[in-house]
C-alpha cells in the first residue's frame, strides 16, 4: 500500500469539511494544511502536516525554534530550492517533510539529493513528461526515505505508480470533492492478491468442430510459468499458457495467450469475470503464475478467428467439474503443476493441470450467491 496525502490548501472552501471527513473515513496517511484549526481536532490515525506562511519563508534560526505541536501538527512541510536549504533542513531536529518543485535540471538534481538523504520528500513536477520522476525514483532506489509525488487526479496517480515498475511511495492530491479522496485511496491500495491454484485431473478430451476462438494480445511480456485463467464455467478455470515458449514453424509471441472459445470466462481481479467476446483494447486481464501470484495486464488486442475446437473436461480435488474449449491444435498449450508446459492435443485422461476453483456463480461478471447450474 502507498501512502496517501490530502492537501487541504487548494481545496475549495465550501468542500474542506467534506473532504476532511472523507479523508478520515478512508484512513488517508496525512493531511496538509496552512490553517492550524483544520489540524487541531484530527485523530491520531492521520499525520498532521503544517505548511503555513511561516514555513513558506522559513529560515534556519526561526524554524529551529518552532515546534510542530504549536500548529497542532505532527510535522512541518518546508519548501527547499537550494542545496543550502537542504543542508540546513538536515540539521533540524523537528519532524520534517521537504517540498521541491521540479522545473529544470537544477531543481531535478536537488529533488534527487533530497529523496536520497531525507526521511520524506514531496515532489511536484511542472512538465507533463514522467522522465524527471523516473530519474528521482532511480536516484532514491536504495534510500530509506519516502518519496511523495503530487498528482492532479486518479489517472495521473495510476500512471505515477507504474513509473519504472515502482512508482513513488506516496501520492499527494488536492481534491475538489470527497469522491476524489476515495479514488486516490483506491488507487493507492490496489493490489493483485495471490490465488490458491489447485491441481485438476483431466477426465476427457473431445474434438467438437469449428467455432470462434479468441487470442488475447497484451501490452506486456509473460513469464515462462505465467498465463491467464479461462473457463467455460464460472466456478472453474484452467491456466492457459502464453506463447512465450518456442514453437516450430512460428516465432514466439510472449505477449499472447491463445485463450479459448469466445463464450469462455476470463478471470479478472476482485473475483470478477468477463466473456472473452467482451474484451477490447485498453481493458485489463489478470495474469497468474504457477505459484498463484497475479498481476494486471493491459489488453492491446483481442483477436477472434474461426478455428477447430477441442473441449477439455477436468475434475478439481473436491469434485467440481472444470471445462474449457480451446483451439484444437498442438501449439495451443496449458500449464501443469510446477509450470510444466502441456500441448492440448497431447492431453489424456489423468493428465494434471493447474486451475482455479471459485465458489460463486456469476451475474454480468459479478460473483453472486444464487442457484445456477452450468453444464
Amino acid at each position: 500500500m502507498r501512502s496517501t496525502w490530502i492537501d487541504l490548501r487548494r481545496v475549495p472552501t465550501e468542500a474542506v469539511d467534506a473532504v476532511r471527513q472523507a479523508a478520515l473515513h478512508v484512513r488517508v496517511t496525512a493531511l496538509v494544511s496552512e490553517d492550524p484549526a483544520q489540524l487541531a481536532d484530527l485523530p491520531p490515525t492521520v499525520t498532521r502536516v503544517y505548511a503555513g506562511p511561516e514555513t513558506m519563508a522559513w529560515s534556519m534560526d526561526r524554524v529551529a525554534l518552532a515546534d510542530p505541536a504549536s500548529y497542532h501538527a505532527d510535522m512541518l512541510m518546508l519548501p527547499v530550492s537550494t542545496y543550502t536549504d537542504l543542508a540546513d533542513a538536515e540539521r533540524l531536529e523537528q519532524p520534517l517533510t521537504l517540498y521541491i518543485k521540479v522545473h529544470d535540471q537544477a531543481s531535478l538534481e536537488l529533488a534527487c539529493a533530497s529523496a536520497a538523504r531525507m526521511p520524506r520528500t514531496v515532489v511536484e513536477f511542472t512538465d507533463p513528461t514522467k522522465i524527471p520522476l523516473e530519474i528521482v525514483i532511480a536516484a532514491a532506489d536504495k534510500a530509506s526515505g519516502e518519496l511523495v509525488c503530487v498528482v492532479a487526479d486518479r489517472t495521473e496517480a495510476e500512471i505515477v505508480l507504474g513509473v519504472l515498475e515502482k512508482g513513488s511511495e506516496g501520492l499527494l492530491l488536492a481534491p475538489i470533492a470527497p469522491a476524489e479522496v476515495m479514488d486516490l485511496q483506491e488507487v493507492a491500495t490496489e493490489s493483485s492478491p495471490a490465488l490458491k491454484l489447485v491441481t485438476l485431473r483431466v477426465e476427457s478430451i473431445s474434438h467438437v468442430g469449428l467455432g470462434d476462438r479468441v487470442c488475447i494480445d497484451t501490452c506486456s511480456h509473460f513469464e515462462e510459468d505465467e498465463g491467464i485463467l479461462i473457463g467455460s464455467f464460472a466456478h472453474g478455470f484452467i491456466l492457459c499458457c502464453s506463447e512465450t515458449h518456442p514453437l516450430p514453424y512460428m516465432p514466439t509471441r510472449p505477449f499472447r495467450v491463445n485463450a479459448g472459445a469466445l463464450h469462455s470466462y476470463v478471470l479478472q481481479d476482485d473475483n470478477r469475470t468477463n466473456y472473452l467476446s467482451e474484451l477490447r483494447s485498453g481493458m485489463s486481464v489478470l495474469a497468474a503464475r504457477a505459484d498463484g501470484t497475479t498481476r494486471k495486464m493491459v489488453v492491446g488486442r483481442a483477436k477472434l478467428e474461426r478455428r477447430p475446437l477441442l473441449m477439455i473436461t477436468a475434475q478439481a480435488p473436491e469434485g467440481q467439474q472444470v471445462c474449457l474449449t480451446l483451439q484444437d491444435d498442438w501449439h495451443v498449450r496449458v500449464l501443469g503443476p510446477g509450470g510444466r508446459v502441456l500441448n492440448v492435443t497431447e492431453l489424456a485422461p489423468g493428465t494434471e493441470l493447474l486451475g482455479y476453483v471459485a465458489d460463486d456463480r456469476r451475474h454480468v461478471g459479478y460473483p453472486v450467491d444464487e442457484f445456477c447450474r452450468e453444464q
